[in-house]
């Protein structure tokens, strides 16, 4: 009985000490994405989009970084969808439709620069042309992130209703702020 007693009581402490362990790596990670989202441009919109992520990053600058990339591909790929369904609406004045597929013109444009930038991003610190592969992420996020500018630029000057816009600026602002952090962790190669 004793002894059932001590292994049930070691069982127990064990998991407590478990639950202790996980739940300040998740703080330990969660300070993390926000101390490193401070270096952004827009840090609260930086925050909001990683911390559903904080088990991925861990407090490692290439796993923030990546996934920032990664978080700015799918809000970009989601915005071209949506500007895909706004082109079928009926009764859009050619001004507005025609500002619709510059957009998804642009938006998919951003898309191809995001994904050559992802691929680079994982060439990062394997072999010696690390200052080349950080070049080429800046200037492809960089363009991808003219190109939403752009878009912007086309549906405000349409006048359109800001039905889309929201959805627009928000990735744009993960777009900058994936730059910001990849070039924080890409100074350690600049060495």
């Amino acid at each position: 009985m004793a002894t059932k007693l001590l292994c049930l009581s070691l069982l127990i402490l064990n998991l407590l000490l478990h639950m202790s362990t996980t739940a300040e790596s998740a703080t330990s990670t969660t300070d993390f994405i926000k101390s490193s989202c401070m270096a952004t441009r827009y840090p609260v919109a930086c925050v909001e989009s990683l911390s559903g992520y904080a088990s991925k990053i861990r407090p490692s600058e290439e796993e923030l970084a990546s996934t920032a990339m990664s978080v700015s591909v799918s809000k970009t790929r989601s915005c071209v969808s949506s500007l895909e369904k706004m082109e079928k609406t009926k009764g859009l004045q050619a001004r507005e439709y025609n500002a619709v597929q510059d957009c998804i013109e642009n938006m998919n444009d951003s898309v191809d620069n995001l994904n050559r930038s992802m691929k680079e991003l994982g060439l990062l610190g394997k072999g010696k042309d690390s200052r080349l592969h950080i070049s080429n992420i800046q200037t492809w996020v960089s363009a991808a992130m003219t190109y939403q500018d752009t878009c912007l630029d086309s549906i405000n000057d349409a006048n359109f209703k800001p039905s889309i816009k929201p959805e627009v600026v928000d990735a744009s602002q993960v777009t900058s702020n994936a730059l910001a952090l990849v070039n924080r962790f890409a100074s350690k190669y600049r060495t």
